[in-house]
């Protein structure tokens, strides 16, 4: 399954960027985020893979994040691997002629096991969480608006 997203926010490129490379920001924006655990490479760079901890109700969700891609303020690309799901993102960072970001989110899933199934049947479910954390980004980068007020 792949699809494309975006975003406009109302804030220079590289005052986007910052904002978002910043792990310490991903509890503003990620509902659900506990923490991240370097476990290879260098932290915030190409290669780098750490461990994602999410508490989504009352199950622990744990995937693995590498960073495959860093050509910034440009473009991050990374891979999030779970449990039978795997997601390619490529994220591109655009500057806008009013001054403004356009922030344009390139997915791709792959399922395996019961979430192939998922993955056929609410295609629109991962979609719609995606572009819910570009707008909680967004609340956070222009107004500080936080997921966990």
């Amino acid at each position: 399954m792949e699809y494309t997203l975006d975003i406009e926010l109302k804030l220079p490129r590289n005052q986007v960027v910052d904002l978002f490379k910043n792990e310490e920001n991903m509890k503003y924006w990620q509902k659900g985020f506990v923490n991240m655990t370097l476990l290879n490479g260098q932290k915030g760079k190409a290669g780098a893979v750490s461990k994602l901890t999410y508490i989504m109700g009352k199950r622990k969700i744990e995937m693995v994040e590498t960073i495959t891609l860093l050509d910034l303020p440009t473009a991050i690309h990374l891979t999030f691997d779970a449990k039978n799901i795997y997601n390619i993102q490529e994220n591109y960072f655009e500057e806008l002629a009013n001054g403004h970001t356009k922030w344009i989110s390139k997915n791709e899933f792959k399922f395996s096991g019961f979430m192939k199934i998922m993955g056929f049947l609410m295609p629109g479910a991962f979609k719609k969480q995606s572009y819910s954390y570009m707008k909680d980004f967004k609340a956070f980068a222009e107004d500080g608006k936080s997921v966990n007020n």
